[in-house]
């Protein structure tokens, strides 16, 4: 893991406490979104966790950058911000996830292994708006338009999207379809890459546009 945040006190903090997990590890830390861009090339991280406001160069400026430079990295957004338009442009740009720094670290860890295991993170309290959108059709400009029609999924992949739509995570569906985990990352793998999509808020976003699923409710 790659650690990219200006504030050297809260950086460290946070990679003392990852390093502390025996399954975690930061490989790397940066103090801007340039610098964290050079050390994504150079280390090729599983995941960068990234901070918005930054000097030199900004953490969504980044996030694009890795993005689009660097497609087998996954990048994450932690920051104070919660602002509803900096976290939309950061879920259409097709980050893996959206965390507040006011979690407990319990469940900075919990979110991190979760995004190791291709699933999409984002803070409790953020939720509630992206199900917003997603009624009102706000991530339209998610991604670009699918590739194929619903037919050319499978019924598997059809069900699984359908719990994905739920905010369900892959052990949850596992359990629901009485599969394994490692069978609902491939159903959801493949299920992005016949629709021409990248994260799972991607495919909830499209199952309830399409209308084959209805977001969970608030609360």
């Amino acid at each position: 893991m790659l650690l990219v945040d200006d504030m050297p006190l809260f950086r460290r903090a946070i990679a003392a406490l990852v390093d502390a997990q025996p399954d975690l590890q930061v490989v790397g830390q940066a103090d801007n979104g340039l610098q964290g861009v050079e050390e994504a090339r150079r280390l090729q991280p599983d995941l960068v966790v990234m901070d918005l406001e930054m000097p030199v160069m900004t953490g969504l400026e980044a996030a694009r950058l890795i993005l689009d430079q660097l497609p087998g990295v996954k990048v994450i957004m932690l920051t104070v911000c919660d602002d509803d338009e900096r976290l939309l442009t950061a879920i259409r740009m097709g980050v893996h996830g959206y965390l507040l720094k006011d979690l407990h670290p319990e469940d900075l860890y919990a979110m991190l292994r979760s995004a190791a295991r291709d699933e999409t993170p984002v803070s409790p309290q953020l939720v509630g708006r992206l199900l917003a959108e997603l009624r009102g059709g706000g991530l339209r400009h998610t991604s670009p338009s699918p590739q194929v029609a619903e037919p050319q999924l499978s019924q598997r992949e059809m069900d699984t999207l359908k719990l994905v739509a739920r905010g369900m995570s892959n052990r949850e569906i596992g359990r629901a379809l009485s599969i394994t985990e490692g069978t609902v990352k491939n159903h959801v793998h493949n299920a992005l890459h016949k629709l021409g999509l990248e994260t799972r808020i991607q495919a909830a976003a499209y199952m309830v546009r399409a209308g084959y699923a209805a977001p969970p409710r608030e609360g």
